[in-house]
């Protein structure tokens, strides 16, 4: 008797599950490949093929099979209809022999994973513990159980960013971690493979799995039960039994180069660098903000025309970025014109997507163009490039000097930090013809901007060690804000209860127009920052029409990871990342949803070890930002000599870094406070 298909199951995936014989005009697809352990087969696992579902627990099963005593299988399927639907495969391996001369599959603790992907995907790939870390990571943040689910672009966009890990044809490691600016330059290779070693200790010799699934078991939550899980319970937290899974990763070192005891890491984050297809790329030089599209593209200003010598004097870039979110080179990008010059902190998209760029003027000396001229505009570009504003920029001289933080809020009001004029200018509703300068709020180079959740815009002022808060007419509301723990603030981000976080670099004087670069710290702070005993993150409560300040500082020692902070981000499940301009490092803190924080972890407190996220391959970063995947993106802005050497002409740095599946995803363009997509 025929049997109508369960809830999520195909005709197709039915009539096959009960062996009947399927013309092959229905078979729409074929999926193939082998699972493995290394170079050794995993014979008779259970393959399943999902389609990932538009949230987690509603992915769809589009067919199963066995693999054969080789490790091969072959699944028919039918095709989704949806041009954007991620397909990804799991494999239940390594059963137990049966008392008869077959294997019989039985419950197993290995569970290995790919990406497919969108349409086209590969048809004949390799499942093993490189594509189960790259599924992992790429997916920490929509994935649950053996279900992987989650919204456009963000869902997408993860599932891309598993091949710049994992190459799925072969299970051997991806391109772009493999090639410059990646591969042996930077420890995330070794990283990678050791995480795969830690998977290929349980696969192989099943007694270690304990081992693994117990240091695996998160601060709160159930022992993993697969390799599969506990992989992803390491990259949801990568700080946590570090030393145990470091252990664990020697014992089966299949895949090479891995990590040895000189490289032991502080946590097991994956970062990679992106600098726009290949060695040179989009010739990033001097990266200072980003802001992403509604597609996850990130918009990036670029400090200086490139040039590899620091020593060599180089004029203000005439260059807006634009990397797709898996840190290629958009089509046509990067774009020039329409007054770009020397850009700074300053980008933001609108309402309508349109992206607006300061122009700060950063060049070296001896440039022979008028710099002052230069840096009193804003650019305009469309969402593919187009040069929105004159050649020249939106000039506005008088009100527009050494434009920093520049920001859109919702109504398209373009708010801009006039660093060197000391002012607040807003494009209402984006119309330069309108600019309203707001010159007596009290604010000494003004630095960045963010907007809260009634639309107010909160500015750090640098040079008077305060923040201004500013009503959406631009007058001033209350008096400026000055704690102890505001030291030459930098950063700031709004979270979406209205609340207000501001990063404090505590010796950190931005050139409006002087200092001169090399004279940008005020003192002395130690090659890594360690000696700058101010640097701090200050949260600014609302409680109606009151303010609560509170400052998180290097209190014995437990902050001791903010190294001159600068840029802060929040992220969609509250808590709050910090650009370290020294030490190499990234700092994540805990927000004001202390449930979304590790047991005992108040308001404040480092989520990451004490000494942050540590990466070799950053460099001086000055802003964060997150991607709808849940990536952590960095500017590497400066390299690491700028400070040291006096004859610093060109210390711009050449890449993104990005830290994989690290936050919880917001919507893009960031307007206002960070919103779930």
């Amino acid at each position: 008797m025929f049997r109508s298909p369960r809830k999520g199951q195909s005709l197709l995936v039915l009539i096959m599950a009960m062996g009947l014989v399927c013309p092959l005009s229905v078979l729409a697809a074929e999926q193939s490949g082998v699972v493995r352990s290394g170079e050794t087969p995993i014979a008779f696992s259970t393959v399943t093929l999902y389609k990932a579902g538009t949230v987690r627990r509603d992915a769809v099963v589009l067919g199963k099979t066995q693999s054969d005593g080789n490790g091969y299988f072959r699944i028919f399927y039918e095709r989704p209809h949806e041009s954007d639907a991620v397909l990804y495969l799991i494999a239940d391996g390594a059963p137990e022999p049966s008392s008869d001369r077959g294997f019989r599959p039985q419950p197993s603790l290995i569970r290995l994973a790919t990406v497919l992907g969108t349409a086209p995907v590969r048809r004949a790939i390799v499942i093993n513990e490189r594509t189960t870390v790259a599924t992992a990571y790429a997916m920490a943040q929509f994935i649950e159980g053996h279900e992987i689910g989650g919204k456009q672009p963000g869902l997408q966009n993860a599932a891309a960013t598993v091949r710049n890990l994992a190459n799925l044809n072969t299970g051997a490691v991806g391109l772009v971690l493999r090639m410059p600016p990646n591969g042996n330059l930077t420890s995330t290779l070794a990283a990678f493979n050791s995480l795969a070693n830690m998977l290929a200790a349980c696969v192989q010799t099943q007694s270690n799995c304990a081992t693994l699934f117990d240091a695996a078991t998160p601060p709160r939550g159930q022992t993993p039960q697969n390799t599969l899980q506990a992989m992803v319970n390491i990259a949801h937290y990568p700080w946590r039994n570090v030393g145990e899974l470091f252990d664990l990763s020697l014992l089966s070192p299949v895949y090479t180069p891995f990590l040895t005891l000189s490289l032991k890491p502080a946590a097991w984050t994956l970062a990679l660098r992106y600098n726009g297809d290949g060695p040179l790329g989009q010739r990033i030089d001097g990266p200072g903000n980003l802001a992403f599209d509604k597609e996850g593209n990130a918009w990036v200003t670029n400090n200086y025309r490139f040039g590899l010598d620091p020593s060599e004097s180089r004029c203000g870039s005439n260059k807006v970025l634009k990397l797709t979110p898996t840190g290629g080179s958009a089509p046509g990008a990067p774009y020039r014109g329409s007054g770009l010059y020397g850009a700074g902190y300053g980008i933001t998209l609108d309402p309508n997507g349109d992206v607006w760029v300061g122009n700060f003027g950063f060049q070296g000396t001896g440039c022979p163009l008028d710099v002052e001229r230069l840096s009193q505009s804003v650019s305009k570009f469309s969402a593919d490039g187009e040069a929105l504003s004159p050649v020249e920029g939106f000039v506005k001289p008088g009100l527009i000097a050494r434009p920093q933080g520049t920001v859109s809020d919702h109504k398209g009001n373009i708010w801009i930090a006039s660093c060197a004029g000391n002012s607040v200018v807003q494009f209402p509703r984006g119309n330069p013809d309108q600019a309203v300068n707001f010159g007596s709020i009290g604010v000494d180079k003004p630095f960045a901007i963010a907007i809260d959740t009634r639309g107010h815009a909160w500015v750090t002022s640098n040079a008077n060690n305060s923040v201004v808060e500013l009503g959406r007419d631009g007058k001033q509301v209350g008096d400026p804000i000055m704690d102890d723990g505001l030291r030459r603030p930098m950063g700031i981000a709004t979270d979406s209860f209205g609340n207000v976080w501001v990063s404090s670099s505590g010796v950190m004087d931005p050139p409006c127009p002087t200092p001169l670069p090399n004279d940008m710290i005020t003192e002395e702070i130690g090659d890594d920052g360690a000696m700058n005993g101010k640097a701090a993150v200050t949260l600014i409560r609302h409680q109606g029409p009151n303010r609560q300040v509170k400052t998180f500082g290097k209190l014995g020692g437990k902050r001791d990871g903010l190294r001159l902070p600068w840029g802060i981000a929040v992220d969609g499940n509250e808590n709050v990342f910090v650009a370290n301009f020294a030490g190499q490092t990234l700092m994540q803190l805990c927000g004001v949803v202390e449930a979304n924080c590790p047991p005992g972890v108040r308001t404040g407190d480092p989520i990451s070890p004490d000494s942050g996220y540590t990466f070799d391959g950053l460099v001086r970063n000055t802003a964060v930002q997150i991607d709808p995947s849940g990536n952590v993106w960095l500017t590497n802005n400066w390299i690491l000599e700028a400070f040291e050497n006096d004859h610093q002409n060109n210390p711009g740095g050449h890449e993104l870094v990005v830290f994989i599946g690290l936050a919880a995803p917001i919507k893009t363009p960031l307007i206002g406070p960070p919103q779930r997509p």
